[in-house]
């Protein structure tokens, strides 16, 4: 009985290990996001996107889909620095649906000299080829 109670002890330590791992690279894509977005960098910015057709992103107008037209919706939007401003996430969720797929809820702010706002998003993440990358972005 200790032997198999010690065997599903080291199961779940590895289980819980195994999740910290893709929390810290998740957290990661999201400090690059940030980082990349503070630098004026749109298209950097995007490359933590899934780049395909399938990419869903809600925003306040509506539903755009596809890498190729949300990056140009992001351009549209925020067309300076001065309209970007300096984006920072406060991680509210940050939840393993499987092995391949992560669920996150956060806030956004961006401080700006135009005017600050804020509002929430949910992401669905995709591991594919062992990267993390954003399938779906509801954000308002």
């Amino acid at each position: 009985m200790k032997k198999w109670m010690l065997f599903i002890a080291v199961l779940f330590s590895i289980s819980v290990m195994a999740q910290s791992k893709e929390e810290a690279k998740i957290r990661n894509l999201l400090a690059t996001q940030t980082g990349d977005w503070n630098r004026g960098d749109i298209d950097g910015f995007m490359q933590t996107y899934w780049q395909s057709d399938s990419l869903l992103f809600i925003g306040k107008n509506g539903v755009t889909k596809g890498w190729q037209a949300t990056l140009d919706r992001y351009k549209k939007s925020y067309p300076d620095t001065a309209a970007m401003g300096k984006l920072s996430f406060d991680i509210l969720i940050l939840k393993p649906l499987s092995p391949q797929y992560y669920y996150v809820v956060g806030k956004w702010m961006l401080q700006r000299s135009v005017g600050d706002i804020s509002g929430h998003f949910d992401l669905l993440l995709h591991k594919i080829k062992n990267r993390w990358v954003i399938i779906s972005d509801h954000s308002s």
